[in-house]
């Protein structure tokens, strides 16, 4: 019988192991359980100069445990009004890629304007250093790379810094991104530098005239760094080598990034926001999606008994798995986002239920069980797959994946589309994978 062959048992095991592995990353840092205390283990790696030191706390959005909020004045004075919407474009992506960066994920970053004043909005959660959120975002912030010039030794005791530095006409408007990256010959740290067609032009110059000399990379006129030119440079493409970790990698990814902005901005206002919900609000949440999954479970046990039962056990094997994405991936939290759990739970539900109500028509049309048990998760695929497959494009459009104007789109919004779609995906696999694959198991003597 299929359900006794090698290979079932092997992705059983392979199920209740992933299972075990998933509780394991979802305990609490630390427990106390009868009179001792427990640790969640270290899941950290350290192979060479790879370092892997995952976060495996959940993290929460603006709305449940606080942040900083900042609103930045966009000065608008100096660009051509026609270039106007796609500069505000770019000024958002790019902040939103310096938040993110800095590994804080939904970060809310939006666009408002009355009249010809405009204004940038970042919401931060989790960040409860106003200071640290000011540094994250960078004011005016602008750019330059100049070439260091030497100077004869009777000039150097009073020569300034503005005496041994040439400009090359490179700017922070021609870089297109920075990036904290790795060698893949040594493995160390590095940052990636990528300019646009005209900033390649001007950094090919700039790199055959100061060949095996230093080009200073300023920010607001003080110096960031100041690398050393080995080779002329002409694809627009460089790295900055030297003593990086990845903590430093990425702060000096974020501080040339800042220098990219098409439009300077101005802080005018800066708050820290409370967390709205609180805590209060997560336990009253988690409780009522737990007495809601209960009474879930309890209706499957009523109504299909020991199929209900293991039904049941799929459901909670999708919980963990959810829990450890959450967690690993990362997703942010927000109150909309445990809404979209809470139904993405009830969608599972809904997958077992077309799947047995089509193995009871099976088993009254004459077939053995085993063979409903089949011909039903075989052929209620289809409807599943309709029905997630609407959800999934729903949940798409309040994604807004590409940033289209047209979708009106907020940090909240894909809160709820993330964690809507995640529970979308999982479940199918949960529902005819892990289910099918329990029952053929631990159902096998039935007849």
């Amino acid at each position: 019988m299929l359900k006794n062959n090698r290979r079932v048992l092997t992705i059983f095991w392979s199920i209740i192991a992933s299972t075990f592995l998933c509780i394991i990353i979802n305990l609490p840092v630390k427990l106390d359980l009868f009179g001792r205390t427990f640790y969640r283990p270290d899941f950290s790696l350290n192979l060479g100069s790879f370092q892997l030191k995952p976060n495996l706390n959940l993290r929460y959005g603006l709305d449940l445990a606080g942040g900083a909020s900042l609103l930045f004045d966009v000065d608008t004075s100096k660009i051509i009004k026609t270039d106007l919407p796609d500069a505000l474009e770019s000024l958002k992506t790019n902040i939103e890629r310096r938040v993110n960066l800095f590994g804080v994920s939904e970060a809310n970053v939006q666009l408002s304007n009355q009249g010809d004043t405009h204004r940038l909005t970042v919401d931060l959660p989790g960040v409860t250093d106003i200071n640290e959120a000011i540094k994250l975002i960078g004011q005016t912030a602008q750019l330059s790379f100049k070439g260091v010039i030497d100077l004869p030794p009777e000039a150097t005791a009073t020569a300034t810094i503005a005496d041994v530095l040439k400009d090359t006409g490179l700017n922070g408007s021609h870089l297109v991104k920075a990036a904290p990256t790795t060698n893949p010959n040594t493995g160390a740290v590095e940052v990636s530098l990528e300019f646009n067609s005209e900033g390649a032009k001007l950094f090919e110059k700039a790199t055959t005239d100061f060949l095996n000399k230093r080009i200073a990379i300023l920010l607001d006129e003080q110096p960031v760094t100041v690398p050393t030119v080995s080779v002329i440079i002409s694809d627009g493409k460089a790295v900055i080598n030297g003593s990086f970790d990845i903590k430093s990698a990425k702060s000096l990814s974020a501080q040339l990034n800042a220098g990219a902005l098409p439009l300077p901005i101005k802080l005018i206002q800066q708050s820290q926001v409370g967390a709205t919900l609180g805590q209060d609000s997560i336990n009253k949440g988690i409780k009522a999606g737990l007495v809601g999954l209960a009474i879930v479970s309890l209706f499957m046990i009523g109504n299909y008994g020991f199929l209900g039962l293991i039904a049941d056990f799929g459901l909670i094997i999708y919980g963990l798995i959810t829990l450890t994405l959450y967690r690993l991936i990362p997703v942010t939290l927000t109150f909309p986002g445990i809404v979209g759990f809470i139904l993405s739970v009830g969608m599972a539900v809904d997958s077992n239920i077309l799947i047995f109500e089509r193995m009871k028509e099976e088993t009254r049309a004459g077939k053995s069980w085993n063979n409903a048990m089949e011909l039903g998760f075989g052929r209620a695929w289809n409807s599943i797959k309709d029905a997630n497959t609407c959800t999934i494009i729903t949940g798409l459009i309040l994604f807004n994946p590409f940033n289209w104007n047209f979708l009106n789109s907020s940090g909240m919004v894909r809160g709820f589309a993330v964690t809507l779609l995640l529970g979308i995906i999982l479940g199918m696999f949960t529902g005819v994978f892990v289910t099918r694959n329990l029952l053929r198991v631990l159902a096998r003597k039935k007849v």
